[in-house]
């Protein structure tokens, strides 16, 4: 009997644990660069990206061939146990890469989160402090120090009770609700006057581009006003470039467009081209602030991961696919505000290079993420897959592959328009 996604979920459903969720109930055949085949022979144009994973599109030529040759090579051997090239060169091109005028190292794991927890390990180490300054709205993982960082509850760390102390929330700009950067400063100066004490602030962790929070854009001027708060008080500046990062938002880290530099820069996601791998680059006195052993893990730079985001590098050279974001990002900006001109649910536009979100709203002017999640099942039986985000669910994010065509990106904009006329 030939599976179909209908029999597919009820398979699921009986084999996976409930907290693993799913957008979208379709099961995957097959995929190459912004289409998806599913299982039942439909094809999709591919506006969520892997949630930011695909960035140079699925199952990229020059990626694949460079996975294919490090099989035929080795697959493991732990890189604390027996090194190996790729995991340095790899290294070496992101201490390029990443931004700041001082000497870098770089230390590579496997997930996102992974990243966040070892850049926290590493300030706390380096300051002798505890404490983790994070926003409302972020998101920085699903273990429990990154839930701890993450400012939203539901559904990430709903019901499993409080997570680790320590932490502490400060607002985020926004301003259309509310929110300005004075006001999120003075929400920093207030936990400095209630909570914690400067001296016991070992991170402030900020996403140049809040994710999971609704793509809300950081100004240079407000990351300027982190950066010199946090050096007036010798706080570590981490920049989350999770899903910013790997050439997003027009640079290939966000953080080059925002006039500073952070201290140490978290990484994951595109920089691997679907391939598990992700890291921390920083100031190499602060990488070298833990013992040999501190850091690591099994799978910690994975070769086959290594060469994969060695690829994904060159891709980006080679086709210009910083240009492309760019190019990207102003196709998707101008249909988003055409279409916002006539329907007013279209609360904002925002967005940085490529990474582009609208927010939808009640006619009474209220948060519409009942709106949202209909966009994205009606654009599923149209055939776009998108996501949604933001605190209030209200937000429709496009991560659509930088190597997708021009006529893809098109078709998806017109069957997103169409749904909104639905």
């Amino acid at each position: 009997m030939t599976e179909n996604n209908q029999s597919l979920m009820l398979r699921r459903e009986q084999a996976v644990a409930r907290g693993v969720g799913q957008i979208h109930p379709v099961f995957i055949e097959r995929a190459e660069n912004a289409s998806i085949w599913d299982v039942e022979g439909r094809q999709y144009i591919d506006f969520a990206g892997g949630i930011a994973v695909l960035n140079t599109g699925h199952r990229h030529p020059k990626v694949m061939d460079a996975v294919k040759r490090q099989l035929e090579l080795y697959t493991h051997t732990c890189f604390q146990v027996v090194a190996y090239e790729p995991y340095v060169a790899l290294c070496e091109r992101i201490n390029q890469l990443v931004p700041g005028d001082f000497a870098k190292k770089t230390l590579l794991v496997t997930t996102g989160s992974e990243a966040l927890e070892n850049a926290v390990k590493i300030a706390r180490a380096a300051t002798g402090r505890a404490g983790v300054i994070a926003f409302a709205g972020g998101y920085h993982g699903r273990t429990m120090m990154t839930l701890a960082m993450t400012g939203k509850v539901m559904p990430y760390s709903s019901g499993m009770g409080l997570m680790p102390g320590g932490v502490f929330r400060a607002r985020f700009p926004d301003a259309l609700h509310g929110i300005s950067e004075d006001d999120a400063i003075d929400s920093i100066e207030q936990i400095f006057k209630t909570d914690a004490e400067p001296k016991d602030i070992a991170a402030l962790v900020v996403e140049p581009v809040q994710g999971e929070g609704g793509f809300r854009v950081a100004s240079p001027a407000f990351m300027q006003r982190l950066r010199a708060l946090c050096d007036l008080h010798g706080i570590v500046l981490i920049a989350d470039e999770v899903q910013t990062g790997a050439g997003r938002t027009g640079t290939f880290f966000a953080m080059q467009q925002m006039g500073v530099s952070a201290d140490l820069t978290t990484f994951a996601k595109s920089v691997a081209g679907g391939f598990p791998l992700s890291g921390v680059c920083g100031r190499a006195e602060l990488m070298d602030a833990i013992a040999p052993g501190g850091l690591g893990g099994t799978y910690a730079g994975n070769p086959v991961s290594c060469a994969a985001a060695l690829a994904v590098l060159e891709v980006f050279e080679e086709e210009n696919l910083l240009a492309r974001a760019r190019t990207l990002g102003d196709m998707l900006t101008r249909r988003l505000n055409q279409l916002a001109e006539d329907d007013k649910r279209i609360a904002e536009v925002r967005g940085l290079g490529a990474m582009v979100a609208f927010e939808l709203f009640t006619a009474d002017g209220h948060p519409d993420p009942e709106l949202a999640s209909r966009l994205v099942i009606r654009a599923r039986e149209k055939r776009l897959l998108l996501l949604s985000c933001g605190q209030y669910a209200n937000v429709i994010r496009i991560l659509v592959p930088l190597t997708a065509t021009d006529v893809e990106v098109e078709e998806g904009m017109d069957i997103l328009a169409s749904c909104l006329g639905d």
